[in-house]
Parts: structure tokens; C-alpha cells; sequence
């Protein structure tokens, strides 16, 4: 094992026998067939991926064995990026794909905290399928529509955006913490016919009760024709269902068609929008990111069985609510026979042994987990691997935020030292990662295995010329499948232009610093937009001004993140009315007002008061420019702002070393 005393030598290199066994190996013998070329690295894979696109991705739809029709054209203006458009002629279902038969019998196995434990069989999973989808269709939801999940990580939720996917609707979700405004910000532009929920969840122990949210939700969603509750809280919900406006229990709603077994799937073509997720909204409501299914589908298995190895009866665990995209990441490991290991709630139940339990009783195979929740882990003493039998874990992953040298130590040391750890980099915009994992490579201390097959990820520097062992920024120089179909509401495409393309024309510039190894892994140093990331979750700036700025007290604010013990917090500058100072009982007051309408990780680390805030001639605020004043890095172009004195007031805060 490696260590600061020995960096020539890996943490971690995979055993040669046992990487012959992988589905990369797999993969590149047909890769070898299919170019006509030995192919004997992942380096030269990786650039054949890039130089042959074509073949490349008919190889993953063969490999991964996509049911559908594929068509004979595979991807149309090549050069068009954004516009690209992959197999214009394919007709598949994503439901179908994950449903379809599999030598595994267990779907899903589900913890709510240690309350509740629940299990599903593949045959049972269809059949819930079966009915909720039929009740959507007699609940007039076709080809098009949306429908909204408003749940934590349980089996209703899957089974929601199965039946919602086998009728050819589009499926968006947002976790239960989230306020009232937070989700009317999200679900308000996607204007769903049918909301699915629960009457509350678990938390640290505690039964948090979501009732009167819904009471307060709905009326102000007026395209909801039916509000669906599903029990979790209670075992029976029909009377609380009946008590909110449009309300019906899931029971009730499927009802009517409980003689179903078999799901009907509707063939749509590859860029039927399947999902619609949500950008960060650091420059005001959140942009609706469209997905295609026919993308989502050959990303995920892509990442899932070359990447990450999963094979059928492998055990997939992410720890992620049904907020981040990382929760669609997980679902889609139905699509290769893996049964999926759900949890919800928070991870430090049982003095914080609750996913360690989970992971032994589970016979868990790849763990997925966050930076920050590793870091509390370290920090809490707890050494799963003299507690637990892991025998059957071969890959960690971490995302969400950059994985410190550090802690790919404890990783090695306290969990397990024959272990693929893959620190993973990509993100809502693109379904997937850019950078991950390789089981046939080896994993060097705090660098990220590999680019992703198939994208013609670089690191360029301001010039757009690409560079190497310096930051610079991640962009892909060519089209690839997961890129999103568009933004919802956005006719023109200019905010789609504007999001990725406007700092690079024609390549996507994914607004992370990052580096290229002496061993061609990646380094991800933070994000270089505005863009926060407490606790390894992606928030925007913009969420938590519409909060802040509600107040009388507050004429505007800006906030940024810091850089804090491997971590990013939020700190919000705020400059108050005249003649008012911040004290105790205001920053108690700015605090609520963010948890209770957005959720607890917009909850600032620090509220510090200043007299003024910095714009642009134009009247921007200037997040990165107090950004990088607070990490006493210089400011560019300060000629563009109409009061850069006021930069002074944020540079050296004693507040700030606390």
C-alpha cells in the first residue's frame, strides 16, 4: 500500500487475473473486433472511443444489450455541438430496459434509517409497475407529460419513474427537505400532471411530518390533477390523503388495476425526454435540464458495467436523496441485474454504523458515498474494517466533491486495502461523469482514475490550448450522448448555449478547475463558477438570495464558498438597512428563513454584515471576485466592476479563520 513515504507507488493495482474477469475486459475484446486494432491500454481504448464514436457507441448498445431497435444511422453533424444528434432512427423504452428479465430475482432492498425494511423481487417490481402505470393512464397522463416526485429514496419513487417512463411521460423529483418555494422554483416551470409524495420521513431519528408543506404546495401547482400520498410514516394514509387538496392514497390509486402483472412499454425514440432535472439556480430559478432516454440509458450502462464492474447480483449502494442525479445513477443499475440497495435518512444512525451494518447484512459490492460523509467518517474513529465482514465489496465510489489525498489513506487503512476506490467527477448537466473509475487501472493517492470512455475530455488554460500537471479547465471537445436534449422553456437554445458554450464556442466548458496527472489521472481542484458545494451537494447562489432578500432587514447579499477543512461552506455577506447592525437574533432569523424554504444544506456557515457589495458596470454582483478575495487569491478584470474599492471589506476577515 502507498503512502506520502512511497507516492511512486499506487494505493491500489488491480490483481492482472482477476481484471482479465471484468466487463471492461470484456468490452475491449470486442472493442479489438469491432476497429480492427489490438487496443492494449485503456489509453488507446479511450482514444479509439474518441476517434470512432460511431463504432464506439454501437459497441456499448451491443455490449450493454439494449432492447430496442437500433436504426442504421448513428450520429448525425458530428460536428454540431450542441446539435449533434445520436441514433436518429433507434426506438427503445427506458422501463423496458431496466425491467427487462435478468438472473437476478432482487430488484430492491430498502432501510429507512433503522425503522423500516422492505424488500422487491424483479416480478414484484413489474407488477407495481404495471398497476401505477395504468392508473397514470386513467389519470390522462400520456406521451409528454410530466409527472413529479416529491419522496425520499424509497421503492415508490422507482416505481414512480418506471410506470412514468414505460408510458413515454417525463419524470422530475425533488427530496422532502427541500421548502414549499424550493420545490414551486423546481415543479412550478415543469407544471406536472400528477405529484406523487408521502406524509413525512425519517431523519436522525426523528419522524419529520411533510403534511402541512403539501397543504401549502399544491394549490399554488395548479397543473396537479392528482396528488398521490404513499404511506411511510404511517401504515395508513387514506384519510390524510383525503385531507389534502387533490389528494388520493397510492392504494387507492392503483386500485382499479390490480390485476396487472405486466407493464405495456411505449417505443419512443432516443432522445425522448425521459427526466428533467434541475441546475443549481446561481442566476435565478433553476434551469429544467432535459434528458433524453436512449443517452441516460447507454451513459449509465457505460459507467455502470465498464466503469464501476457491476454485473448481474452485484449489490449497488448510493447514498443520495432523490434531489441529486446521483439517485437516477443508482436506478439505472436495474438495467444490469444489479439489485439496488436503498437507503433513507441520515448516515450517522447508530452511532454512525448504520451503512456499515446495512453494507454487511446486504452483502453490499460497491458502496457510493460522498467525500464529506468519508471525512466524518475518519473523524468519528469508527474503522469499518475491524468491525465488519467486507468481503464482498470490490468498489467505493465518491462524488459530490473533491476526495482529499487524505482520505483515499482512510479509505485504505480503515475500510478495506483491496477495494477499486473511484473518485467520480460530472454532474447533473451531463447524467454521468466525465472523469471516474477504471477496475484495470490502478488508483494513484487523491487522483481520479481516467477520463470517460467515449468523451474527448481536456484541461485547457484561458487561452483554450490544452494543458497538462497545471489547473485548468475541464471541457469535452466533442459531442457525446448524455448531453442534455435541452433546457425546458428555451425555444431558442441561448440559455443551453449560454450554460456550457459561451466561454469556449462549440466545446463544453464544464466549469470545473482541473488537472492532468504524470499518471493521466485527473485532479478536480473545485468548481470556477459560483456554483456552491457544502457537504458535497451543488446548490446555486440564487436560491438563497430569494430567501435572504424577503427579509426587511437585508437590502441584497452575496455569498460564496470557502474552502474549510476539505470541505466548502456557505458564507453569506450581508449589507442591512441603515442604521441596523447583525446581531445574534437576526442571523438566527436569516438562518430559519433559508432552512425552512430551501433546505439545510443553503444554511450559511457564516452571516457577516458589510456596507456594500460589489457590481459590475452592468450591475451584477460579483460572486467569484469576493471569492477569490476571501481565499486571497488576485481578481480579474476589476476594470469591469463600478466600485471595486468595496473589495476591501471582504479581504482578511478575522470571522473568516474561525
Amino acid at each position: 500500500m502507498n503512502d506520502e513515504r512511497h507516492p511512486d507507488r499506487p494505493l491500489w493495482r488491480p490483481d492482472s487475473a482477476w481484471s482479465a474477469t471484468t466487463r471492461l475486459a470484456a468490452f475491449t475484446a470486442l472493442a479489438r473486433t469491432v476497429s480492427g486494432t489490438p487496443l492494449a491500454s485503456y489509453a488507446e481504448l479511450h482514444a479509439w472511443s474518441i476517434a470512432a464514436p460511431e463504432r464506439f457507441w454501437s459497441a456499448v448498445w451491443q455490449f450493454g444489450g439494449v432492447v430496442g431497435e437500433r436504426g442504421e444511422r448513428i450520429l448525425i453533424d458530428p460536428e454540431r455541438m450542441p446539435g449533434a444528434r445520436w441514433f436518429p432512427d433507434a426506438r427503445l423504452n427506458f422501463a423496458e430496459n431496466l425491467l427487462r428479465d435478468s438472473a437476478n430475482p432482487e430488484a430492491l432492498v430498502f432501510w429507512g434509517e433503522d425503522k423500516v425494511k422492505r424488500s422487491l423481487s424483479r416480478v414484484e417490481l413489474r407488477r407495481q409497475v404495471a398497476q401505477f402505470a395504468a392508473a397514470l393512464r386513467a389519470a390522462g397522463v400520456g406521451v409528454g407529460d410530466r409527472v413529479a416526485a416529491y419522496l425520499p429514496n424509497l421503492p415508490e419513487t422507482i416505481i414512480t419513474m418506471l410506470a412514468t417512463a414505460s408510458i413515454g411521460a417525463t419524470f422530475t423529483s425533488a427530496s422532502p427537505d427541500f421548502g414549499v418555494q424550493g420545490v414551486l422554483d423546481r415543479f412550478g416551470q415543469v407544471e406536472p400532471k400528477v405529484l406523487v409524495t408521502c406524509d413525512g420521513y425519517w431523519y436522525n431519528g426523528k419522524a419529520i411530518d411533510i403534511r402541512d408543506k403539501l397543504a401549502e404546495l399544491v394549490p399554488q401547482l395548479p397543473s396537479v390533477r392528482h396528488l398521490i400520498l404513499t404511506p411511510y410514516l404511517h401504515d395508513d394514509v387514506d384519510a390524510m390523503a383525503t385531507a389534502l387538496p387533490k389528494g388520493l392514497s397510492w392504494a387507492r390509486f392503483i386500485a382499479p388495476h390490480a390485476a396487472l402483472t405486466e407493464p405495456e412499454f411505449t417505443p419512443l425514440p432516443f432522445a425522448h425526454p425521459l427526466y428533467i432535472l434541475y441546475s443549481s439556480g446561481t442566476t435565478g430559478v433553476p434551469k429544467c435540464i432535459v434528458h433524453g432516454a436512449g443517452g441516460t440509458l447507454l451513459q449509465h450502462l457505460k459507467e455502470h458495467q465498464l466503469h464501476t464492474d457491476i454485473r448481474e447480483h452485484d449489490r449497488l449502494f448510493y447514498f443520495t436523496t432523490c434531489g441529486w442525479m446521483m439517485w437516477n445513477w443508482l436506478v439505472s443499475g436495474l438495467a444490469s441485474g444489479a439489485t439496488l440497495l436503498l437507503y433513507d435518512g441520515s448516515p450517522f444512525v447508530g452511532q454512525g454504523r448504520i451503512l456499515w451494518d446495512y453494507a454487511q447484512a446486504e452483502h453490499m459490492t460497491h458502496f457510493g458515498t460522498s467525500a464529506k460523509y468519508l471525512d466524518a467518517l475518519e473523524k468519528s474513529g469508527l474503522q469499518p474494517r475491524d468491525d465488519y465482514d467486507l468481503r464482498p465489496l470490490r468498489v467505493m465510489t465518491s462524488t459530490g466533491s473533491p476526495l482529499v489525498s487524505e482520505r483515499f489513506d482512510f479509505v485504505y487503512s480503515a475500510i478495506k486495502a483491496d477495494l477499486q476506490l473511484s473518485s467520480i467527477s460530472g454532474g447533473t448537466d451531463i447524467m454521468g461523469c466525465f472523469v471516474l473509475g477504471s477496475p484495470t487501472l490502478p488508483v494513484w493517492r487523491g487522483e481520479i482514475q481516467c477520463k470517460g470512455l467515449g468523451l474527448a475530455v481536456e484541461v485547457w488554460d484561458d487561452e483554450g490550448r490544452p494543458i497538462r500537471e497545471k489547473k485548468g479547465e475541464l471541457v469535452c471537445t466533442r459531442p457525446f450522448p448524455s448531453m442534455p436534449v435541452g433546457f425546458l422553456n428555451d425555444a431558442d437554445g441561448k440559455k443551453y448555449q449560454a450554460a456550457y458554450f459561451e466561454r469556449f464556442p462549440g466545446v463544453w466548458c464544464h466549469g470545473d478547475f482541473c488537472e492532468v496527472t504524470a499518471h493521466d489521472g485527473l485532479i478536480i481542484h473545485g468548481r470556477s463558477d459560483a456554483t456552491l458545494n457544502p457537504g458535497g451537494v451543488r446548490i446555486g447562489t440564487a436560491e438563497i438570495y430569494r430567501q435572504v432578500e424577503k427579509l426587511p432587514e437585508v437590502v441584497e447579499a452575496i455569498v460564496v464558498g470557502q474552502d474549510w477543512q476539505d470541505d466548502v461552506r456557505v458564507i453569506l455577506f450581508v449589507k442591512l438597512q441603515e442604521g441596523l447592525a447583525l446581531d445574534e437574533a437576526l442571523i438566527a432569523t436569516i438562518r430559519r428563513v433559508i432552512r425552512d424554504n430551501a433546505t439545510p444544506r443553503h444554511v450559511p456557515a457564516k452571516v457577516l454584515q458589510v456596507a456594500e457589495i460589489p457590481r459590475t458596470k452592468s450591475g451584477k454582483i460579483v460572486e467569484l471576485a469576493v471569492r477569490n478575495i476571501v481565499h486571497g487569491q488576485p481578481v480579474h478584470n476589476v476594470e469591469a466592476l463600478a466600485n471595486p474599492e468595496v473589495l476591501t471589506l471582504f479581504a482578511n476577515r478575522r470571522e473568516l479563520l474561525e
